[in-house]
Parts: structure tokens; C-alpha cells; sequence
């Protein structure tokens, strides 16, 4: 009993760590500055048509939700962190569009088994620590026959390789947590949701982001706006000297995927995936 306690615990911890950081800064922004694209794109791999019921994991502040709606569907946007969903409401309001917002774990949904005609997550359900929990979620909610879409980002892409250059600068990450990017290879999602679908495709996109002028302006924005990045350097605020390391990191990152294009602008790679759950 108190080995159970204390996993309960442990991931209630959790839980409230990742609800905190996503408050940090303002991840809305991020999404309708900066890759307000990757939702759009996500409703329409989906097939997200007029009388659908869809539900949006680890939805934000509604990226793909919000287009899901506006293209007709009846749509529930599920995430852990109620700042964001507040956010989510007062986009949605402005664009005219009507759908639920509850706040839920990606791991532990608050629907009923093949609830939903399409269960899509745009860059969210990847952040959940328990990949495979995460995917049994997914397809659990999602009726037999129905759609289930993903975009995420890869790992050799520019935001995959940004964790990676903010990973020795950060928390050790909570016991059987596996790393985000890895939602952006086919092979790991294929093999997280198995023979419970058919159909499975997946395909390497890239969005381009022409917003910033110079590495040092990107690198700013997410120290003030992400809150994966913000919650990094509060963990080295008390050194200068490893604070400086990593903004020399991030700017030597975001030059060199710069290389080779006019001004400065970048290419951000994702992953696209869309399968049925076997009926």
C-alpha cells in the first residue's frame, strides 16, 4: 500500500511540475505567432469535417482545436495546464468558434472508451512523460474505424535539437520519463500504437519561421515566452557562467539552421502521422 501511496504521489508531483512550467511565459503566443500553421494542418490531415466529435489532447491554448471547430466539428480541448485553456477560451471567442474546454491528464483522459470520431494532438501529447500511457490514451477514447493525427517534432529537426542543447542545463527528468523528440520518429510511434491501428502513415514536414531577424532575437523570445526554456535557465539563474553557455548554445543553434537561406529564417522539422484504430 505505501509503495502505491507513494507512486501516486510521485506522479501528482509531476503532474504539477509540467502544469507550472506550460504556465510560464506564454505559450499561447508561441502557437499563434509562430506556428499557428501546424494546427491548421493537423484539422485537415484529419479529414475534421462538419458533425465529428473530436477531441484535442494536450491541446494548449487550442492550435488545432480551434480550427477543428471552426471547420464545423464538435470539439473538446483536454489539457493539464488551466492557464492555457483560459487562453484557449478567448481565442476561440474571437474567431467565432465553439467548442468545450476540461482540463485532463494525457495519460489518464476523463472520457469514455471510442468516445471521439478523431483524437488528435499538435506538439502536445508528445511532452507527456510516459510515452506509452500517453499513446494508450489516444486510441482508447477514439471509436473503432476512427482517425487519430499527430504532429510532432523530430529529434533531428530544430526544435528536437534544441531540447537537446538545453538538456545539460536542465532538472533531471522524473523516473521512467522518456524524451519528448522521440514522438517525432515514425518507428517510436508506430511502435507505441501498434497492432490497435491501421493505415498508419507518416510523413517529414518542415514550417518555415521568418519572424526573427538575428539568432539572438529567437533565443530571447523563448526565454521569455516557452515555458520548456524558461523553466531551464530559472534552474541555472544562480550561475552566469552556464547561463551564458546556453545562450551562446541557442544562438549557434538557431544560426546554423539558418545557413544557406536569405535573411535569417529557419526550416523547423515535424513529423505528421495519421492512422485508424482497428475496428
Amino acid at each position: 500500500m505505501t509503495e502505491i501511496t507513494d507512486t501516486v504521489e510521485a506522479d501528482r508531483a509531476v503532474k504539477t511540475k509540467h502544469r507550472r512550467m506550460w504556465a510560464l511565459g506564454d505559450y499561447p503566443a508561441v502557437a499563434t505567432q509562430i506556428i499557428p500553421e501546424l494546427g491548421r494542418e493537423l484539422a485537415r490531415a484529419c479529414g475534421v469535417r462538419s458533425g465529428q466529435r473530436v477531441r484535442d489532447v494536450a491541446a494548449g491554448s487550442g492550435n488545432a482545436a480551434i480550427p477543428a471547430a471552426l471547420a464545423g466539428a464538435s470539439v473538446v480541448a483536454c489539457d493539464l495546464t488551466p492557464e492555457l485553456l483560459e487562453a484557449g477560451r478567448r481565442l476561440a471567442a474571437g474567431q467565432g468558434a465553439e467548442l468545450e474546454w476540461r482540463e485532463g491528464d494525457a495519460e489518464a483522459l476523463p472520457f469514455a472508451d471510442g468516445d471521439f470520431d478523431t483524437v488528435m494532438s499538435c506538439v502536445g501529447i508528445m511532452f507527456a512523460p510516459r510515452h506509452e500511457a500517453g499513446a494508450r490514451e489516444l486510441v482508447r477514447v477514439c471509436r473503432p474505424g476512427g482517425t487519430i493525427g499527430l504532429i510532432n517534432w523530430t529529434p533531428e529537426g530544430f526544435i528536437g535539437q534544441m531540447f537537446a542543447v538545453v538538456k545539460p542545463y536542465a532538472p533531471a527528468p522524473p523516473p521512467g520519463a522518456q524524451p519528448p523528440p522521440l514522438w517525432g520518429r515514425e518507428e517510436h510511434v508506430r511502435g507505441l500504437l501498434g497492432e490497435r491501428v491501421t493505415d498508419f502513415e507518416a510523413r517529414r514536414r518542415t514550417v518555415r519561421i521568418d519572424r526573427f531577424g538575428k539568432p539572438e532575437e529567437f533565443r530571447e523570445y523563448f526565454k521569455s515566452c516557452y515555458g520548456p526554456t524558461i523553466a531551464v535557465y530559472r534552474n541555472i539563474a544562480d550561475d552566469p557562467a552556464r547561463v551564458a553557455e546556453l545562450d551562446v548554445g541557442l544562438d549557434d543553434l538557431a544560426r546554423r539552421h539558418a545557413e544557406g537561406r536569405d535573411g535569417f529564417s529557419m526550416e523547423w522539422e515535424y513529423l505528421v502521422v495519421t492512422a485508424r484504430k482497428r475496428g
